[in-house]
C-alpha cells in the first residue's frame, strides 16, 4: 500500500548535482604578507552571473576547510592539506530556493573557510561573498477580445460633455412676502388681494419687480425653492438677469447652471461577453469537508451540481482490494457491500506445523465473507482500506453515532448522489503486506471469475465495474505476471482496473500499476501556485497514465484549512479507525494510495452517468480530458495529466474567470505576478517550462483545462539561453 502518515518532524537531506556546462574563473582572495596566507576577509565578490560553473583559485598551501556555503552552490572539495594550491570548482543550481512567485533573480551567499598558515599556529577564518543570477522567462497574456455589432470601440473622453446654456434664472428676494406675491403672479399682474397682503414697504417693491418680469416676458414662476426663492424661465434670460440684478427687492439672481455627469465609460467585461448563466457549485457542509482540498482541486463543485440533475442513475460497484474495511464506521454506513452481497477476505491462515510456518493475517481465520480490517498486535496504525473507501463513497450529511464525541457528519466521498457502492475485498494483512497470489485472486474474483481458496470456491454473481488497487511494489515483470494476467482477464471482462504508482521517491517501475490494462496513477499536491506539482514520493515511469491529488510528506499547508487550531497539512483527509481505543476517526494520509481511488471514483461516475460503457472508452475519456501538467503530452511524472472530472463528465460551468499557470517539466510550479498589461517575468533555474492560460469554468482555480479555451507556450532556460521571451498568448 502507498500512504504515509504526517509526522511532526521530517528531516530531509538534499544533494545538489554539480553542473559542469560552462566556466568562469574568479580571482582569489589575495595572499597577505605572511607568505601565502589567506586574507581574513575577502574584499571581492565572486560573481558567477549566468554561468553554471566557475573556478576559484588561490596560492594558499596550508590546511583549510569549508565551514559553510550557500545551498545553491556546489564545491569540488570541502578540505585540503596544502600539497597543492587551493583550487575549487564551483557549480550553481538555480532551481534551489526559487519562491513560488519566482520574483528573485539575485542569488547571494558567503563561502566561509577556516585555514591554518603554512607555518602552523591558530586557525583563522575568511569569508568569500559569492553571487549568481537566475535565468529569466518573460511573456504576455492577452484575454479574449470582445466584439459586438452594437458596440463602439472609440474610447470615451474623460472630460465632461458641454452642458450647454440655461434659460432659467434663480432669484432670491429679500422679502418672503414679495416672493410669495410674485410667485402667484398671473398674466393680469398683481391683484388687489395680493397687494393688500403686503406691507406698505413691500407693495412698491413687488409692483416694480412684477414690471421687470413682464418686460422680460416672464408670466409666472416655474418653481419655488423655499419662502424667498423662485425659478423663472424666459426667452431672454440675459435681459431678465440684468434687470433682476438691478432690482432693489432682489438679494441675488443667478443663472440655473447646467451640470454634467462625471462617469467615464468602462470597457466591456470580456468575461461577461456572451456568457451563459452560471450554475452554482455544490459546497458540502459536512464537518470536515473543508479539509478535503483534493475535491476542490478537481473541480468537484461542478460535478456535484451536475449530479442533482438525476443523470447519474446507473448503479456501479467499485471493488477496493485492500486491507479490508471497518463496517462499523458511521460515515460508511450503507456504502459498503457486505459478505451476503459478495464481500470477501481472500487471506489464508496457518497455525503452523513442522513443515508450514505459522501465519495469521490478523483475523485468526482463513478466507471467508468477512473482510473487516481487524485489530491485531503489531498491526499498522491506520485502516488503509477504510481510508481509501471513504475517498470514493463516504456518506454526505448527518449520520447516526453512538458516542457524542464522534462527528455527526464527518467527511464526504466523491460519489455524492450517484449510486456507487464499494465492494471490500481483503488482500492486505493487518501488518500491511500483500502476496501477489492473493492480489491476483482478488482481481479475478472482483471481475466475476471463479477462485478457489483453500477447499472452497468463490464467485461474484454481480462483477464489479471498477477495481481499485492502492498497493504494489518495485518488482519485475516476471514476478508480477500473475497479477498482470489477472488484470488482462478483468479488462477483457469489461472491468476498469486502477492501480497506485508507488511511493518510492524514484523512477523505478512499480507493479501492478505497470501492467498492461491497468491505469497507473501518480500523485500531485498543492504547490502554492495555481497549478499542482508532482508529489515528491510518487514514482515516475513510462506506464504512469494519470495523476490525482495524493498530498505530500513535506508538511506544507497551502490548502488553507485549520484543524484543532493547527494549519491542516496538504494531505488527503478521510475515514479511518483508531485501533488503540477501537473507535472511528478521521485522519490525514498521503500517497499514491490516496490518488488511485480518486481515479476509480471518476471511472465509476462516468459509467453511472452513461458517458462511457466500458474500460476502453472510460480510460480514453479520462486521458482525453486530463489537465496536461509538466512536459507537453504524456510524461513519466503525470502521465496524460491530472484527472478533470468536470470536463470528463460534461458538468455545467460554475465560474467564468481567467488565469494562467507556469510549470517545469518535472512538476515544479510557480505563479509570477501579471502587470496591468498581462506581462510577467519569472526568475527560474535551468529546465523546460510551459505557460498555460485560459478560462476556469469548473471553479478549481486552475485555468486552461480541457474545455477552458487553453493556450500555451514552452521554452528552455539554460546557460546558453538565460533570457527568453515567449510569444504573446492570446486567450480565445
Amino acid at each position: 500500500m502507498f500512504s504515509s502518515r504526517l509526522r511532526s518532524r521530517l528531516i530531509l537531506t538534499a544533494s545538489l548535482p554539480a553542473l559542469l556546462l560552462g566556466c568562469g574563473v574568479f580571482g582569489p582572495p589575495k595572499p597577505d604578507n605572511c607568505g601565502g596566507c589567506m586574507s581574513e576577509q575577502a574584499k571581492t565578490t565572486l560573481d558567477l552571473g549566468y554561468s553554471e560553473t566557475g573556478q576559484l583559485a588561490t596560492s594558499f598551501r596550508g590546511l583549510w576547510r569549508i565551514d559553510d556555503k550557500p545551498s545553491w552552490l556546489t564545491v569540488s572539495s570541502y578540505s585540503g592539506t596544502g600539497a597543492k594550491p587551493l583550487a575549487l570548482s564551483l557549480g550553481v543550481n538555480r532551481n534551489v530556493g526559487v519562491p513560488v512567485a519566482a520574483d528573485r533573480q539575485e542569488m547571494t551567499g558567503t563561502i566561509k573557510v577556516s585555514w591554518q598558515p603554512p607555518s602552523g599556529g591558530d586557525w583563522l577564518s575568511a569569508e568569500w561573498p559569492v553571487q549568481a543570477k537566475r535565468y529569466s522567462l518573460s511573456g504576455q497574456i492577452k484575454w479574449p477580445a470582445v466584439t459586438g455589432a452594437d458596440a463602439h470601440s472609440q474610447a470615451d473622453d474623460a472630460r465632461p460633455a458641454d452642458a450647454g446654456g440655461s434659460s432659467q434664472i434663480i432669484v432670491k428676494y429679500r422679502s418672503a412676502g414679495v416672493a410669495q406675491a410674485l410667485g402667484e403672479l398671473g398674466a393680469q399682474g398683481l391683484t388687489v388681494p395680493q397687494l393688500s397682503a403686503l406691507s406698505a414697504n413691500e407693495r412698491p417693491l413687488a409692483q416694480a419687480s412684477a414690471a421687470v418680469w413682464q418686460r422680460a416676458g416672464v408670466t409666472e414662476a416655474s418653481a419655488k425653492l423655499g419662502d424667498r426663492t423662485v425659478v423663472l424661465s424666459s426667452e431672454q434670460p440675459q435681459v431678465l438677469l440684468k434687470a433682476l440684478e438691478a432690482d432693489p427687492a432682489v438679494e441675488y439672481a443667478v443663472p440655473s447652471a447646467r451640470l454634467s455627469t462625471q462617469t467615464v465609460q468602462a470597457p466591456a467585461d470580456p468575461q461577461a461577453e456572451g456568457q451563459a448563466a452560471l450554475a452554482q457549485p455544490v459546497v458540502p457542509t459536512d464537518q470536515y469537508a473543508s479539509l478535503q482540498w483534493g475535491y476542490r482541486t478537481l473541480g468537484y463543485g461542478a460535478v456535484w451540481r451536475d449530479m442533482e440533475s438525476g443523470a447519474y442513475s446507473r448503479p456501479v460497484t467499485v471493488a477496493v482490494l485492500d486491507s479490508g474495511v471497518r463496517y462499523d464506521h458511521p460515515d460508511l454506513q450503507g456504502k459498503l457491500l457486505t459478505g451476503d452481497q459478495g464481500a470477501l477476505d481472500v487471506l489464508a491462515y496457518h497455525a503452523g506445523s513442522d513443515t508450514v510456518a505459522a501465519y495469521d493475517n490478523g483475523d485468526g481465520d482463513g478466507p471467508d465473507r468477512d473482510p473487516t480490517d481487524p485489530p491485531f498486535p503489531g498491526r499498522s496504525a491506520q485502516s488503509h482500506g477504510t481510508h481509501v473507501s471513504g475517498i470514493i463513497a463516504a456518506r454526505w450529511g448527518e449520520q447516526a453515532v453512538s458516542n457524542p464525541k464522534w462527528s455527526r457528519s464527518g467527511v464526504v466521498g466523491a460519489s455524492y448522489r450517484a449510486p456507487v457502492s464499494v465492494l471490500p475485498v481483503r488482500v492486505i494483512d493487518a501488518k500491511g503486506g500483500a502476496e501477489v497470489s492473493d492480489v491476483a485472486a482478488g482481481i479475478r474474483y472482483a471481475a466475476g471469475q471463479s477462485v478457489t481458496l483453500g477447499d472452497q470456491t468463490y464467485r461474484l454473481a454481480a462483477p464489479a465495474q471498477v477495481i481499485n488497487l492502492s498497493l504494489g511494489g518495485p518488482i519485475g515483470i516476471k514476478e508480477a505476471q500473475p497479477m498482470c494476467d489477472a488484470i488482462a482477464e478483468a479488462r477483457a471482462a469489461g472491468v476498469v482496473v486502477v492501480a497506485a504508482s508507488g511511493n518510492y521517491y524514484n523512477d523505478v517501475t512499480v507493479y501492478p500499476a505497470a501492467c498492461a490494462g491497468a491505469i497507473g496513477v501518480g500523485s500531485v499536491t498543492l504547490s502554492g501556485a495555481s497549478v499542482p506539482r508532482h508529489s515528491e514520493f510518487s514514482n515516475r515511469f513510462a506506464e504512469v497514465a494519470l495523476s490525482a491529488p495524493g498530498g505530500t510528506g513535506l508538511g506544507t499547508t497551502f490548502n488553507g484549512g485549520t484543524l484543532n487550531g493547527q494549519p491542516a497539512p496538504d494531505q488527503i483527509f478521510s475515514t479511518d479507525w483508531d485501533y488503540a481505543v477501537n473507535e472511528p476517526r478521521y485522519t490525514f494520509q498521503a500517497g499514491t494510495s490516496q490518488a488511485a481511488p480518486q481515479v476509480s471514483a471518476l471511472a465509476a461516475l462516468l459509467l453511472s452517468k452513461g458517458v462511457t460503457t466500458g474500460p476502453a472508452d472510460t480510460e480514453q475519456r479520462m486521458f482525453g480530458t486530463a489537465t496536461d501538467l509538466g512536459a507537453k503530452g504524456r510524461d513519466h511524472f503525470f502521465g496524460y495529466g491530472m484527472i478533470n472530472p468536470a470536463a470528463a463528465l460534461k458538468a455545467p460551468a460554475v465560474s467564468s474567470g481567467f488565469g494562467f499557470s507556469l510549470q517545469a517539466d518535472d512538476g515544479r510550479a510557480y505563479q509570477p505576478a501579471l502587470n496591468a498589461e498581462g506581462r510577467f517575468t519569472a526568475y527560474l533555474g535551468s529546465g523546460n517550462y510551459t505557460v498555460r492560460a485560459g478560462r476556469d469554468r469548473n471553479g478549481n482555480a486552475l485555468p486552461g483545462e480541457a474545455g477552458e479555451t487553453p493556450v500555451q507556450a514552452s521554452a528552455t532556460l539554460s546557460e546558453q539561453k538565460p533570457e527568453v521571451t515567449l510569444p504573446t498568448l492570446q486567450v480565445p
